[in-house]
C-alpha cells in the first residue's frame, strides 16, 4: 500500500488513538487500573500491547532505515503468554514507513519451552537471532534513533527469520549461556546464487556476563554465524563509475559465508540503583568472510561500532555513538571499496517508562561507493507504548 509520510504518520497517530482507547477501556474492566495480575489472569495471563514510534529527518542516512520527513518507524502490536504449562507464545505484528511505502511485517510469532531440565531452553517459529548485543532487542527500544552501520550493512537494520533455536545455561555463580541457531535465511539472503539447501544460516553464541559489586556489571558475547545463501549479484552497467545506489532495502547489504561478531557492555550505578544514574558503554565488531565465489581470500567486510549513554536524571539521558564500516562492493565478477563513517549525538527525556522524546545530530563522512551521505541530518524521534512490553535486555 502506498503513500505519502504524512499519512504514514496520521495513521501512526490513528493505531496510538486506538491503543489508548483499548488501553482505557482495558482497566475499567477489572478492579483497579495498576492491577496487573488482576488483567492478566482475566486473559489467562496473556499480556498485550503496542508501541508507536513516530520520527522526523531533514536528510536521510546512507544505509538509513528512515526516510526523510515525518515517517512512522518501527512500530508492533504484541501478544505473549503461556500455552499451558510446558510453553510460552508471543506474536508481533509490525508496521514501518520505507521509501514512502508503509508496510505491514510479522515480525515475530514463536513457541519456546519454560520446563526444559539442565538450563535447556527450546524455541521454534518466527524471531530475532540472538547474535550481537542488539540484534534481539526491538529497534524501538534503542538508545539511538539509527542502528549502528553494523547493523544496518550487515543484517538489514534487525534480522529475524524461521528457525529453531537451542539455548543452554550453565549452572555457575555467573552468566554463561551458549546457544545455537538454524534458520531458513531468506529474511537475511533474499536471492540466491545457489542452492543453499536447509538450513541456509546456522549460528553460534556464547554469552558470559556478572556483577562487580553492586554497582557495576558487564556482558560480553562471541556470534559466529554460518551462512550457506550466497547472494545473487546483479550487474549495475547502467551506473557510472563510482556512483552506486545502497538505500534501505530488507535484508543485508553486505553478506558472506562466514562472519565472527564479537560485543561487550559495561554498566554503572551508584549503589545499584540504575533508576536515578547509570553510565552505560558498550561496543560491537563484525568481520565478514567468503564473501562469494569470485572473492579472493583477502577480500573481507568490517564494521565496528563504540557507544557511551549517561543517565544523569531519571528522566533525562545524553549519549554518544563512533561507528565505521569498510565492505567490498560486488558487481558481477570483481568489488569495488566502499567506506563509510558516521557519528552521533542525542539527548532524551524520559517523563515515563513508557514514553521518550529524542533529539539526535548524525554526520557521515569518508563515503566511499555510497550516495549521498548526510554531512548533517537532525532527527527528532517519539516513542510511546500502550499495555505490556517485555523486559529489557541486560
Amino acid at each position: 500500500m502506498r503513500t505519502n509520510p504524512l499519512s504514514a504518520a496520521w495513521s501512526g497517530l490513528m493505531l496510538a488513538a486506538a491503543c489508548a482507547l483499548s488501553g482505557q477501556a482495558w482497566a475499567q474492566g477489572t478492579e483497579s487500573a495498576t492491577d496487573t495480575p488482576a488483567r492478566t489472569q482475566a486473559f489467562g495471563g496473556w499480556q498485550f500491547g503496542a508501541v508507536l514510534d513516530v520520527a522526523y529527518t531533514t536528510h536521510a542516512l546512507a544505509l538509513g532505515g528512515r526516510d526523510q520527513g515525518l515517517q512512522l518507524g518501527h512500530s508492533d502490536l504484541t501478544a505473549s503468554g503461556p500455552l499451558g504449562s510446558l510453553f510460552q507464545a508471543k506474536l508481533t505484528a509490525t508496521v514501518a514507513t520505507h521509501a514512502s511505502k508503509l508496510e505491514g511485517d510479522v515480525e515475530e510469532a514463536w513457541l519456546e519451552t519454560t520446563r526444559l531440565p539442565a538450563g535447556l531452553q527450546m524455541r521454534a517459529g518466527r524471531f530475532a537471532s540472538q547474535i550481537g548485543y542488539l540484534n534481539q532487542q526491538h529497534p524501538h527500544a534503542d538508545d539511538f534513533v539509527e542502528r549502528p552501520l553494523l547493523y544496518r550493512g550487515f543484517y538489514g537494520g534487525h534480522w529475524n527469520d524461521d528457525g529453531l533455536r537451542l539455548n543452554w545455561t550453565a549452572p555457575t555463580p555467573f552468566y554463561l549461556m551458549l546457544g545455537v541457531e538454524a534458520f531458513h535465511g531468506k529474511r537475511l539472503v533474499e536471492d540466491t546464487a545457489n542452492d543453499p539447501g536447509r538450513p541456509g544460516v546456522t549460528t553460534f553464541v556464547v554469552k558470559t556476563g556478572a556483577d562487580l559489586g553492586r554497582s557495576h556489571s558487564w556482558q560480553a558475547g562471541l556470534s559466529y554465524i554460518r551462512n550457506r545463501r550466497e547472494a545473487a549479484v546483479e550487474e549495475h552497467a547502467e551506473e557510472e563509475e563510482g556512483e552506486h545506489d545502497h538505500a534501505h532495502h530488507h535484508g543485508a547489504q553486505f553478506t558472506g559465508g562466514k562472519t565472527w561478531m564479537i560485543d561487550g557492555v559495561w554498566k554503572w550505578a551508584p549503589g545499584g540503583n540504575s533508576r536515578e544514574q547509570q553510565v552505560r558503554v558498550g561496543f560491537e565488531a563484525a568481520r565478514i568472510t567468503d564473501l562469494n565465489r569470485y572473492a579472493a581470500p583477502q577480500d573481507r567486510d568490517e564494521s565496528n561500532s563504540i557507544w557511551a549513554v549517561w543517565r544523569f536524571r531519571s528522566d533525562w539521558e545524553v549519549g554518544a555513538r563512533a561507528d565505521w564500516l569498510r565492505v567490498r562492493i560486488p558487481h558481477g565478477e570483481h568489488f569495488d571499496n566502499g567506506l563509510l563513517r558516521e557519528a552521533a549525538v542525542m539527548a532524551v527525556w524520559k517523563p515515563s517508562h513508557m514514553q521518550s522524546l529524542r533529539l539526535q545530530f548524525t554526520t557521515q563522512w569518508d563515503a566511499v561507493g555510497f550516495d549521498d551521505p548526510a554531512k548533517r541530518s537532525v532527527q527528532l524521534q517519539y516513542v510511546i507504548a500502550f499495555g505490556a512490553h517485555g523486559a529489557h535486555a541486560y
